[in-house]
């Protein structure tokens, strides 16, 4: 694998003027090939793949990737701080002695071909009617062949394989179109086999047995200091992570003038909104209960912008939509805003549609889905390199506590109240009775009730509630094929003697439309009996409670996901998203530290109890969350270090992550006793800013495929070019408390083991 190599240049170099980046490197990489262990022709094709200027920095980032033979090296990207015409720093990611190592530059098998196999080794069904839509400077880009969401593109590369060989490739993406995964694979171009897959789409699994649960109504006005107009919003507000840590704000002319110089509301650069709806330049959000991810339904604002709709816990979520998607699209906004202000611009690769003539690539705002359909109890974001726009997916959650008892039978031997629990698909539960009678669904199959084959007495369903038994198929497949016979709902009868519990979509879930419920076996066995019987059993469904919770108002998660956008658009660049795929990386503890530093709450200290989506999960706010540790300083509590990467209880890369995350979170309290705390998230200028800024040039300067010494390192370099180093001891400090001291050995960043 390839070796990453840090080098502090303290010497002369090639002088060149600032923006010769291409000239700047070649001479760098000449001059000290021999101490890089590089050979003539591992430097002859090195380019420029992105550059941008870093204020905090006082020097120019920039990205180059390695070729041979006018054919990329997969993941070779590596990064240079370039200071007054000068490569003051370097992180390698070069491959050497490639002439040895290479196979052939020639392809034996077809772009096209290789789509196929990709689809093939994925899973998915052979794609229909590719046809070349774009081809040009060695990039084909193809139709979706109907297994795609986006084009998908393919370009000849070399990937690296642990062999330390290079093997010709396909390189090209699928975008799932249920959007659950965003695979960026490598077909090999002689043997079609899969060399490498790398999953844009970081799914953050969130899902964590629920507990008591219940928010306390409260609304106040809050006023900013903003100029942006009279726009207002009703949200949960910075740095209020959810319903349960603070009331519903109003809030005045949020958008900060510098990130977003026209508003939230604009894109064409023009003073006035564009939009009256909750779409913009820096995201569109948009409810997508279908799961389609087709365009749905934004609150309108009206003229004036006024965004104020109310919330009310004591219904389904999906009867406040506007208020949910009004949250989701402020705190996307504020996401943007507050780390546009330490470096993620438009230049460094952040979600924009317009970037005002300020560099990068635009036409990337993001895609946010409210209460999306397609999923339960998680939520994810899909990072492609610039130019294109990212898709973040929130979910519902599982309602706290016991089952309600939605279901009443209002006739014969069963008459009563049943408990339920509602899918997390189809049409919420209504909030007034649903009543028909009952009718068993009967197929050609063995458990001819399972609605798993074709169903034999669909004229039986017309307007009727189905009664379907749990078992051969997904859930989203039986509750479809009641409601095409025609059924006004379906209640699905657990197959086990375990409580009811709330059912996923499942690939077709998306497309219903009806309500659904799941109810223990023994009542619904009992039900099942009577209408053998030839009994007539009359029902009505109606949301009773408890409600699904919304993860759009769980401030933390929708901060977690819009940080793997950030995380993934500058380690290597903003037009390498594929950095972050090793088994070391440390993605998730960056999203982690990014929702913890935007919502500290006044009188929070280093040993505060800090959990991660204890609302989404239904837990008090001083809870665990979902993490192997909460976050605190205290290590009687959170007492994990560096050692504990390699064991195998802490899963990856969630429980890996949280390591990186509680790392950072002490370097955060440490720098806030040197320089005080700054409630001030945007122009502050405490010790937890410092933190922030530090974090994101981190991630600027650091190696394509970094483990937890890159990581260290690169934020001391950060220091030393930022401040000379002003912070060195503090953070030695801070890193070896927690075992990734001097003497700690990565190994290599793809083996979690070594």
């Amino acid at each position: 694998m390839k070796k990453i190599l840090y080098l502090f240049v303290f010497f002369a170099v090639c002088m060149a003027q600032a923006q010769d980046f291409n000239g700047v490197i070649s001479s760098y990489l000449s001059s000290n090939r021999a101490q890089l262990g590089l050979e003539a022709q591992d430097i002859t094709d090195i380019t420029v793949t992105s550059q941008s200027y870093s204020k905090s920095l006082d020097a120019y980032t920039v990205y180059a990737s390695q070729r041979f033979q006018n054919i990329e090296v997969f993941n070779s990207t590596s990064a240079f701080a370039i200071k007054n015409g000068a490569v003051v720093a370097a992180n390698l990611s070069f491959e050497k002695q490639i002439s040895q190592k290479y196979n052939t530059v020639t392809p034996s098998i077809s772009p096209a071909s290789a789509i196929t196999k990709a689809a093939q080794e994925l899973g998915l069904s052979a794609p229909t009617g590719l046809n070349i839509v774009q081809n040009e400077n060695g990039k084909i880009v193809y139709n979706t062949g109907g297994i795609s969401l986006e084009n998908i593109p393919v370009k000849l590369a070399f990937q690296p394989l642990e062999n330390n060989s290079l093997r010709l490739a396909w390189d090209l993406s699928i975008y799932l179109l249920d959007a659950s995964h965003w695979y960026h694979v490598r077909i090999d171009a002689v043997t079609g086999e899969l060399l490498s897959t790398i999953d844009w789409v970081s799914a953050c699994d969130f899902g964590e047995a629920p507990h008591s649960h219940k928010v306390e109504e409260e609304s106040i006005l809050f006023n900013t200091t903003s100029a942006n107009g009279g726009v207002q919003y009703r949200v949960f507000p910075i740095p209020t992570e959810s319903p349960n840590h603070g009331p519903d704000v109003i809030v005045n002319a949020p958008a900060d003038l510098t990130a977003s110089p026209f508003g939230w509301h604009d894109t064409n650069g023009v003073a006035g909104a564009d939009f009256t709806i909750t779409r913009g330049n820096n995201v569109w959000a948009q409810e997508d209960q279908d799961g389609n991810n087709g365009v749905g339904y934004s609150p309108d604002g009206g003229a004036a912008l006024i965004f104020d709709f109310p919330y009310n816990f004591n219904t389904a979520p999906q009867n406040m939509v506007d208020a949910t998607t009004t949250n989701l699209f402020y705190m996307n906004n504020i996401m943007h805003d507050v780390w546009y202000q330490y470096g993620f611009d438009e230049e460094s690769g952040n979600f924009q549609e317009n970037n005002y003539g300020n560099g990068g690539a635009g036409s990337d705002s993001v895609n946010a889905d409210s209460q999306d359909g397609s999923g339960l109890n998680n939520a994810n974001f899909g990072t492609p390199p610039d130019g294109q726009n990212p898709r973040m997916q929130m979910f519902l959650w599982s309602a706290s506590g016991p089952p309600g008892e939605p279901l009443t039978i209002n006739n014969g031997p069963l008459a009563g109240t049943y408990e339920g629990v509602a899918a997390g698909f189809g049409a919420p539960l209504p909030t007034t009775p649903l009543t028909a009678d009952l009718a068993l669904v009967e197929d050609t199959t063995a458990d001819t009730s399972d609605a798993c084959d074709p169903i034999v007495n669909g004229s039986e369903l017309v307007g009727k509630i189905a009664v379907i038994r749990r078992g051969g198929c997904e859930f989203g497949v039986k509750v479809l094929a009641a409601e095409d016979e025609g059924a006004v709902a379906a209640i699905v009868v657990q197959n086990v003697n375990e409580a009811p519990f709330s059912m996923g979509a499942g690939a077709v879930g998306g497309s219903v439309t009806i309500p659904s419920i799941m109810v223990s076996q023994a009542d619904g066995e009992a039900i099942i009996a009577e209408l053998m019987a030839g009994g007539t059993v009359n029902g009505s469904l109606e949301e009773s409670g408890p409600f699904q919770i919304d993860g759009d108002l769980d401030n933390g998660i929708v901060a977690h996901e819009y940080g793997h956008g950030i995380s993934n658009r500058l380690t290597g660049g903003p037009n390498n998203t594929s950095c972050l795929g090793n088994d070391e990386q440390m993605g998730e503890g960056w999203s982690d530290w990014f929702a913890l530093m935007l919502t500290i709450l006044p009188g929070q200290n280093e040993n505060s109890i800090r959990g991660i989506g204890t609302y989404a999960i239904g837990q008090p706010t001083n809870g665990g969350g979902i993490r192997p540790r909460p976050y605190t300083y205290d290590m009687t509590i959170n007492e994990l270090t560096y050692d504990d990467t390699n064991d195998s209880n802490i899963s990856q890369p969630h429980g890996i992550g949280s390591i990186w995350a509680t790392m950072l979170w002490d370097l955060n309290w440490k720098l806030v006793d040197q320089y005080g705390f700054d409630p001030d998230v945007y122009t502050g200028t405490g010790g937890n800013n410092i933190a922030m800024q530090l974090v994101i040039d981190g991630l600027k300067l650091q190696n394509c495929n970094p483990g937890f010494v890159d990581g260290r390192d690169a934020i001391l370099l950060a220091d030393e070019i930022a401040n000379g180093g002003a912070n060195r001891c503090l953070i030695w400090t801070v890193f070896s408390r927690r075992g990734l001291g001097f003497s700690a050995d990565q190994g290599s960043s793809s083996n979690r083991f070594d």
